[in-house]
C-alpha cells in the first residue's frame, strides 16, 4: 500500500497547540482545495510514491514521538487513515491536519484532528462540511484563518456550533500571514471577550526567508 509523498521533514510544529515541539512532518500530495492564500501551493501535485514500511523507516529516522500528518489535504488519499493508523501502532503521538471538507470519522480517534474551518477570504468556505463539528473528540483542535473583520465575523458565527463541552482553548484564530495584523485581530477577541486562543504560526516567525520544509 502506498501514498503519494510530497515531502518528510523535521521542524518545529507551528500550527496547533502543540506549537512549539519537535515534530516530524508526512506532507501528502495533492488538494481539493484552492484557497487564496495557500503557502503549500506546491504540494498540488508534486510527489512520489512511497510505501507505508517505507514511510514508518524513514520516521523513525528522526528519533521524534510527535508525527504530524498534513498536506496539501491527506484525506484526498483514500491509504491516509491507514498510514495513521501504522503510526498510532507505533506508538507516535499522530497530528492530522485537514481542510474539514472530508469525514473526520473514518481516521481513528487516537489521531488528534486539527480542521481548518475555511473563512470567506479563502475563496473556499462553501466546501466547510460543519458535520464534523460534531465528530471533535476533546483532543481534537478547530483552527480558523483570519484575513478580516468578514473572517472574524463568520469564525464567531461558527464557533457557536461546538458542543460547549469541547475545550475552548482547543479553538484557534490565526491571522493570514501578511494580511491580518496581529495586535488587530488580538484587539478584535478582547474587545467581544472570546473564549478562544489567538494562534501564530510559529515556523513562520522563526524562519520567515523559508517557504518549504519548515
Amino acid at each position: 500500500m502506498a501514498l503519494l509523498i510530497n515531502e518528510i521533514f523535521y521542524s518545529i510544529q507551528g500550527e496547533s497547540i502543540h506549537s512549539g515541539l519537535p515534530c516530524v512532518f508526512v506532507r501528502l500530495t495533492g488538494c481539493n482545495l484552492r484557497c487564496s492564500y495557500c503557502d503549500t501551493c506546491y504540494a498540488y501535485d508534486k510527489g512520489s510514491e512511497m510505501k507505508i514500511a517505507a514511510i514508518l523507516d524513514r520516521v523513525a529516522t528522526y528519533n521524534c514521538p510527535l508525527i504530524e500528518i498534513t498536506g496539501g489535504e491527506p484525506l484526498v488519499q483514500k491509504e491516509t487513515p491507514d498510514l495513521i493508523y501504522c503510526l498510532l501502532e507505533k506508538g507516535y503521538e499522530v497530528l492530522m491536519e485537514t481542510n474539514g471538507s472530508f469525514d473526520i470519522s473514518i481516521v481513528d480517534k487516537r489521531c488528534i484532528k486539527i480542521i481548518d474551518i475555511k473563512c470567506p477570504a479563502s475563496g473556499e468556505s462553501n466546501k466547510n462540511d460543519l458535520n464534523n463539528l460534531k465528530k471533535l473528540n476533546p483532543r481534537d483542535q478547530v483552527k480558523f484563518v483570519i484575513a478580516n473583520r468578514e473572517d472574524y465575523e463568520f469564525a464567531g458565527k461558527i464557533i457557536k456550533l461546538i458542543s460547549p463541552e469541547f475545550p475552548v482553548n482547543h479553538i484557534l484564530f490565526s491571522p493570514v500571514s501578511g494580511k491580518m495584523e496581529y495586535a488587530k485581530l488580538a484587539k478584535w477577541i478582547l474587545e467581544d471577550n472570546l473564549n478562544i486562543r489567538l494562534h501564530l504560526q510559529l515556523h513562520k516567525i522563526i524562519w520567515p526567508e523559508i517557504q518549504k520544509g519548515v
